[in-house]
C-alpha cells in the first residue's frame, strides 16, 4: 500500500436525511481513486416544497464527471431510497450494476422503464461469493429488512475490510428473506473490521426491536375479531408483513383481494423470483364487489397518504367499484413516516366521518425493519470496529449514533452529504468537500433543485399570476391593456374588478408614459410589472408574479 495513495467514502444521498441513499467508496491517489457507488435511491416530494415534482434524486455531478473511475454499483436492497434513481440516472454513469435476484427484479425493471438496457444489472449471490471491482472485492452479506433480500456490503480494500449495513436489523424469525446469522457475521469480522458504515434511522430508540413473526399471530386474532369488511394497508414492499395479513385473511374465512399497482409488483416479484411460494389465493377486484362485507378483506397500497392510492380513493368514495361503510376497519399496518403525518390523518379522518374504526400506530400490528439502539450496539460488539460512520439518518440521528460509538472506545465521526471522509489512518478525516445538491423528475424532464422552476412555480402557489399584453404601433400605445390573472380573487378591497382596476391603472400610465419608456420593451415591461403589482398588492395584499407581452406593429 503506497503513502500516495487513500482510501475514500462520500455520500451523495442519505447522510443527514432519510432516502435518496447514494453513496461512494474509492481507493488510489487523491483525485485518482477508483470508486464504486453504493444504491442510487430516490426520496418523495411534497405540495408545500416541491409542488408538481414526481421524485427526487441525489446530484451524481461529481460522479457523473468521474464515471471513467467508476467500476461498479452495488445495490443493497429493492426499497426505492436506495434504487429508484438507478433507471432515470445510469446513462451519466453507465457501470455493472450488481444486485441479488429480487433487488435486480425490481432494477432490471426500473431500467427498462427509463429506456435503458436491463443487461446491465447483474444477479449475484451472497458472502462468500466475491465481485472484483478494480481496487475493491465485494460480498453481499445476508441480513433482515423489510424488504426480502437485503444485504449488507462486505468491501475488502487494500486499506483493511469495511462492512456497509444498508438498512437493517436483527431478526431470527423474519418470516420472509434472511435470518440474523451470527455466525456468519462474526466470521466477517473474524480478520478485523477497519470501518463499520452504519444504519442510523432508529438509534433513538431504547427498546430492543421485535421480530417479523411476532406480527402474524396478532393480526389473526384482530381480523378473526371483525365483524363486517376489514382493509388494512402497509409499506407494498414489506411483502413478509402483506403475507401475513393475507394469511390473518384467510385464516379468518375471507376472501383476500389486493387494491393498488405496487402490492400487486411487489407480490407478483415475490412471486417470480421464489421469494413467496405459497401465498393464499387472491380474489380479483371485480369479483371481491360480489362478496358479503364480513367475508371480504382488502389489503391496499397508501400507508403513506399518498393522494392517489388505493387508501385515499377509498376514503373519497370508491375504489374499483368497492366502497368502504360504517362498521367496516380499516387497519395501518405500518409506521407514519415524518412529514407524511397530514396526509395519513387525512384519509383517517375521512374514514372517520364515514363510521369506520381506524386502528393506526399499534406496536402490536407493525414491527421496524430498522435496528433499535441496542441492535445497532450489537452490530458494533459483534462487528467491532476500528472506526464506525453513522449513515441513512437525519444530521441528529447521525449525531446521536456517532456519540454512542464514541462512548464505546470507538472512532465516529459524522460524515454528510459532499464530505469526503479519509479512511485510510486509524481515525477518519474530512479532506474536501463536493458540490451536491438534488435532481427533480418534474413529469418526465430530469431539471436541477437551483433550476428556479419549482421555486417559481411557489410563488405562483403563493401570490397568484398576472397577464398583461400590450400593442405598440409606431411608438405609441394602440387601444388600452388587457389584464388576465390566475390564482388571484376576482374582486379587492375596492370591490371592484380586479381585472378592471389592473387595466385602468396601467392604461393611465401608457397615456402619460415618454417616447424613450414605450421604445425600450426591458423599461416598458419593469414600469408595467412595478405598476400590477403595487395595485394588486392594495387590492390583495399579494405581490403576484407578473408576466408582460409588447406587441409591436411597425408602420
Amino acid at each position: 500500500m503506497s503513502k500516495n495513495e487513500r482510501l475514500i467514502y462520500l455520500p451523495l444521498g442519505g447522510a443527514g436525511e432519510i432516502g435518496m441513499n447514494a453513496y461512494v467508496y474509492g481507493w488510489g491517489k487523491p483525485g485518482k481513486e477508483r470508486l464504486i457507488l453504493v444504491d442510487l435511491g430516490v426520496t418523495f416530494p411534497d405540495m408545500d416544497t416541491t409542488p408538481g415534482v414526481n421524485l427526487i434524486m441525489p446530484d451524481i455531478t461529481w460522479l457523473a464527471k468521474n464515471a471513467d473511475r467508476l467500476e461498479a454499483v452495488f445495490i443493497t436492497h429493492a426499497h426505492e431510497d436506495h434504487v429508484g434513481a438507478i433507471g432515470r440516472l445510469y446513462n451519466q454513469i453507465k457501470a455493472p450494476v450488481y444486485a441479488r435476484p429480487f433487488t435486480a427484479y425490481h432494477a432490471k425493471r426500473k431500467m427498462e422503464e427509463a429506456g435503458q438496457n436491463p443487461d446491465e444489472i447483474i444477479v449475484v449471490g451472497t458472502y462468500p461469493e466475491e465481485i472484483q471491482a478494480g481496487p475493491f472485492k465485494i460480498s453481499f452479506l445476508p441480513l433482515s429488512h423489510s424488504i426480502p433480500e437485503s444485504s449488507g456490503l462486505v468491501i475488502d480494500t487494500p486499506a483493511g475490510r469495511l462492512v456497509h449495513t444498508g438498512d437493517f436489523k436483527l431478526d431470527k424469525t423474519p418470516v420472509l428473506g434472511d435470518a440474523f446469522d451470527e455466525g456468519l457475521w462474526r466470521k466477517v469480522a473474524a480478520g478485523g473490521i477497519k470501518a463499520l458504515i452504519c444504519d442510523s434511522t432508529n438509534v433513538f430508540s431504547t427498546k430492543p426491536g421485535r421480530s417479523e413473526a411476532s406480527v402474524g399471530p396478532e393480526l389473526i386474532k384482530l381480523v378473526k375479531g371483525a365483524d363486517r369488511m376489514v382493509v388494512a394497508t402497509t409499506f407494498a414492499s414489506n411483502v413478509a408483513r402483506v403475507q401475513q395479513l393475507a394469511e390473518a385473511g384467510a385464516a379468518a374465512g375471507r376472501s383476500v383481494c389486493l387494491l393498488g399497482r405496487s402490492m400487486q409488483r411487489m407480490v407478483r416479484a415475490g412471486v417470480e423470483t421464489g421469494i413467496l411460494t405459497d401465498f393464499p389465493t387472491i380474489t380479483p377486484p371485480e369479483d371481491a364487489r360480489t362478496i358479503p362485507r364480513e367475508n371480504l378483506m382488502l389489503l391496499v397500497t397508501g400507508s403513506q397518504g399518498e393522494r392517489r392510492a388505493a387508501s385515499a380513493q377509498l376514503a373519497r368514495g370508491k375504489y374499483l367499484g368497492l366502497t368502504m361503510a360504517e362498521g367496516d376497519m380499516f387497519l395501518f399496518s405500518s409506521k407514519t413516516i415524518p412529514g407524511n403525518e397530514r396526509g395519513v390523518a387525512r384519509i383517517m379522518n375521512a374514514y372517520s366521518e364515514m363510521g369506520v374504526d381506524v386502528i393506526a400506530e399499534s406496536d402490536l400490528y407493525h414491527v421496524s425493519g430498522h435496528a433499535n439502539q441496542p441492535d445497532i450496539l450489537r452490530a458494533h460488539e459483534i462487528l467491532n470496529p476500528a472506526i464506525v460512520i453513522p449513515m441513512h439518518g437525519e444530521h441528529r440521528h447521525l449525531r446521536k449514533h456517532a456519540g454512542l460509538a464514541v462512548e464505546n472506545g470507538r472512532n465516529a465521526m459524522v460524515v454528510v452529504n459532499g464530505a469526503v471522509c479519509d479512511l485510510t489512518g486509524d481515525a477518519p478525516r474530512v479532506v474536501e468537500h463536493v458540490e451536491v445538491d438534488r435532481i427533480y423528475l418534474d413529469g418526465n424532464i430530469l431539471i436541477g433543485a437551483l433550476d428556479g422552476v419549482v421555486r417559481d412555480r411557489i410563488r405562483m402557489a403563493l401570490n397568484g399570476h398576472v397577464l398583461i399584453n400590450v400593442i405598440v404601433e409606431d411608438g405609441a400605445p394602440l387601444g388600452e391593456p388587457w389584464v388576465e390573472i390566475m390564482g388571484l380573487p376576482e374582486t379587492g378591497n375596492s370591490r371592484a374588478a380586479l381585472i378592471e382596476v389592473l387595466e385602468e391603472d396601467l392604461g393611465q400610465f401608457l397615456m402619460r408614459a415618454g417616447r424613450k419608456t414605450l421604445a425600450d420593451d426591458d423599461k416598458l415591461g419593469d414600469e408595467l410589472r412595478k405598476i400590477a403589482r403595487k395595485a394588486t398588492m392594495a387590492e390583495t395584499g399579494h405581490k403576484p408574479e407578473t408576466t408582460v407581452i409588447i406587441s409591436r406593429l411597425e408602420g
